[in-house]
């Protein structure tokens, strides 16, 4: 069954134009253009471009407004501390009528006014907090605690009580400080230089800067994943896309006013060291003998246009890592900006002899899969992600594998057609994914090829940040019982599919004047489905098997995001399920759960992971100096005890071959070497306590380890 997308993009361009009065048009497009006239247009087609093209649906109203301006203030004050309750319901007079000026006008007043009281407040607390440090004395001695959580709190009543809240921010950050052995001196000049410097960099933003601040909290009312793009951000992708962008390797979002890491280039820089992961927050950017800039609160694109620069030169980044309690002193870590090679992202494989009993091994393979690529390498050659894999089963068959573990921890998405023709690898033919666009017509990604690439035991190691594409491949082979679904309860749960729309095309045709650049609006136009029907979105794809691991209990999924749109399902694509897995998962399940029981680094996990939900659950952190360093000499004794029984042991007590796709052609193996992770891997959370010492080079890798033995146990479940 194949049915025509309703929605391409030519008609997303036509309905836009639709939105614009020819009469409006052509009267703007004779008025002098101004900044303000840009403004205008771009306000009131991205708002009526939203509410008609995006997936949702749903109308610009009155209560759409109200959480509009609610995001708004949001982004501009996540800890709920400069604004007060009398600046909210100043602002409250333009919830009845955002929705008309908006929409009609593209009428920014508010925008303005807002941004103008938000200066205020900021101005008032860095000479509230500058004045504290210069005349007050730090003690920490007392048991109160900050609360560094305040999503949901109440905005400070007058004056009185957000100075309050900025003496117990700066006492938290001064303690942080001095835990990490500054000297009062120190700590005094880098608190007051950071919060002068954030105020200084907030007041010096252009108009259209704003209006980015303003137009991305609308997009985000709508979905997480549709944002405005203004030119300068619209720039760096064009640079990016045309691979002469160096930095850090990392796609970077604005989430409640911090630069947070949405997921990481495979084979980039920061993939590569291992020194971010998704969901890192991203606080301050130091260029090489320079001192640090706070980017908190600052837009995206100038946050962008200070992390990256000329290849080779060293970037320094104040980091708020993912996944360790709250109140933890932020990493320094320092990245060389690099430009991402095609060599570095593509698969890789490895092959496994696993003892086996009665000296006797069982070979296994294991292909490492960032991305579903599909592009074109330096010397003019095509490259897809499908052609490499099938390159490397052919290697692995040709060594009499037994089985093969696919390997999509790290795998963030990339082509579609990729990840349909690539799962068309292990089943004979049959539909992939099914892709419901905004007028609900479906179309179905199949498999018409009835040849089978490979045949034999299949693992699919999963976590929370596998997603998108990697989400279609494990959810069809879940469906059709062809693999088993190891790691993290579920995958990312990004089951949206975004365009770009530049704003320029749409604004010259409906002659809509314009003094600079527009940018341009990213929508979610569609969602995925599995061929039994249920979307991808929100839950993601649920492992048969769980191993536990950090990545887990971080918040790194799309349930976490605000608004994002629901799960839900269709009607199921036809298909013939081959159920090669569900016989054996009890079985499977439960021998994993008694290792993963009596393994002494599992049981090291175990212990962290209880101790991150704890924090996380309480929210607060204590300000008394004594009991801080106590949990600081704790943890560094959980970590010496770590690290000393992580170097006793070898990975399955195993050696394993290195299969890249330059010697997978050559006869016979390379020499083998330690099945371990290397170095810099991000699969899993990196903190103080899961690092290796800084002289080891490699370190456990705990879920990969349990698979392969999962897969070793289901090859010998099977008959013969």
């Amino acid at each position: 069954m194949r049915i025509r997308r309703v929605v391409s993009r030519l008609s997303i361009l036509t309905m836009a134009l639709a939105l614009v009065p020819i009469g409006l048009g052509a009267q703007l497009a004779a008025a002098r253009t101004s900044e303000g006239t840009t403004e205008a247009n771009i306000t009131r087609l991205t708002t009526n471009l939203l509410e008609s093209s995006q997936f949702s649906h749903r109308p610009f109203d009155s209560a759409m407004a109200s959480t509009f301006l609610d995001r708004y203030l949001d982004s501009l004050d996540a800890s709920r501390s400069l604004f007060l309750q009398t600046d909210v319901d100043e602002f409250g007079v333009y919830r009845s009528t955002l929705a008309e000026a908006t929409r009609g006008a593209g009428d920014t007043t508010a925008a303005r006014a807002i941004f103008a009281r938000y200066l205020q407040r900021l101005g008032d607390r860095t000479a509230y907090v500058t004045t504290m440090l210069r005349t007050a004395t730090f003690d920490f001695t007392g048991h109160d605690v900050y609360s560094f959580d305040r999503e949901h709190a109440s905005r400070p009543r007058d004056r009185a009580e957000a100075q309050e809240l900025w003496r117990q921010e700066l006492r938290s950050e001064y303690l942080q400080a001095k835990l990490g052995d500054k000297l009062p001196a120190q700590i005094v000049q880098t608190l007051a230089r950071r919060y002068q410097q954030q105020l200084s960099t907030m007041t010096a933003l252009k108009s259209e800067e704003v209006l980015d601040l303003y137009l991305n909290a609308l997009a985000h009312v709508y979905d997480p994943h549709s944002d405005y793009l203004d030119h300068e951000q619209m720039e760096s992708l064009s640079i990016a896309m045309n691979l002469r962008l160096f930095g850090i390797g990392a796609t970077l979002e604005n989430a409640d006013g911090y630069c947070k890491v949405r997921e990481l280039v495979p084979g980039g820089p920061s993939a590569r060291s291992g020194l971010l992961k998704p969901g890192d927050r991203i606080v301050a950017v130091a260029q090489a003998g320079r001192d640090p800039v706070d980017i908190t609160s600052m837009p995206l694109s100038g946050a962008v246009e200070l992390i990256r620069g000329p290849k080779g030169s060293t970037v320094t980044l104040t980091v708020m890592p993912a996944g360790v309690p709250e109140g933890s002193p932020p990493r320094q870590e320092s990245i060389i900006r690099d430009q991402v090679k095609l060599e570095d992202q593509e698969a890789k494989a490895r092959i496994v002899d696993v003892p086996s009993g009665n000296g006797t091994t069982l070979r296994l393979g294991v292909i490492d899969l960032p991305s579903f690529y599909a592009d074109v390498s330096d010397d003019g050659a095509h490259r897809s992600a499908t052609a490499d894999v099938s390159r490397l089963l052919v290697k692995l068959t040709e060594e009499h594998v037994r089985g093969v573990v696919l390997d999509l921890r790290r795998n963030g998405g990339g082509s579609l057609q990729e990840a349909v023709s690539l799962t068309g690898l292990f089943i004979r033919k049959g539909p992939i994914v099914q892709t419901r666009d905004a007028a609900g017509g479906v179309e179905v990604g199949v498999d018409p090829d009835p040849s089978v690439q490979y045949d034999g035991p299949l693992v699919l190691l999963t976590s929370r940040f596998s997603a998108s594409a990697s989400e279609i491949l494990a959810g069809a082979l879940q469906d059709y019982g062809r693999a088993l679904v190891v790691g993290d309860s579920s995958t990312f749960g990004k089951g949206t599919v975004q365009s770009i729309l530049p704003l320029a095309r749409v604004m010259d045709r409906a002659h809509l004047p314009h003094a600079y650049d527009p940018g341009a609006l990213k929508f979610t136009m569609s969602k995925f489905y599995r061929p039994s029907g249920g979307s991808t979105q929100l839950r993601g794809v649920a492992s048969d098997i769980v191993v536990p691991s950090k990545s887990d209990v971080s918040d790194v999924n799309e349930s976490s995001l605000k608004d994002a749109l629901p799960w839900d399902t269709i009607p199921p694509s036809p298909y013939e399920a081959v159920g090669r897995v569900q016989p054996f998962v009890n079985t499977l399940r439960i021998r994993s759960a008694e290792r993963v029981h009596a393994d002494r680094q599992f049981g090291y996990l175990a212990e962290d992971m209880a101790r991150l939900k704890k924090t996380s659950a309480t929210k607060s952190v204590s300000l008394n100096e004594a009991e801080r360093r106590e949990q600081l000499t704790e943890a560094k004794a959980r970590q010496k005890l770590r690290d000393d029984a992580a170097r006793s042991m070898l990975s399955l007590g195993t050696r394993a071959y290195e299969i890249t796709l330059r010697n997978a052609s050559a006869p016979g193996l390379p020499p083998p070497e330690p099945f371990v992770a290397p170095s810099g891997t991000s699969i899993a959370p990196r903190d103080e306590a899961d690092e290796l010492s800084a002289g080891s080079s490699r370190r456990e890798d705990l879920t990969l380890n349990e698979g392969v033995r999962i897969l070793a146990d289901y090859v010998g479940l099977l008959p013969g």
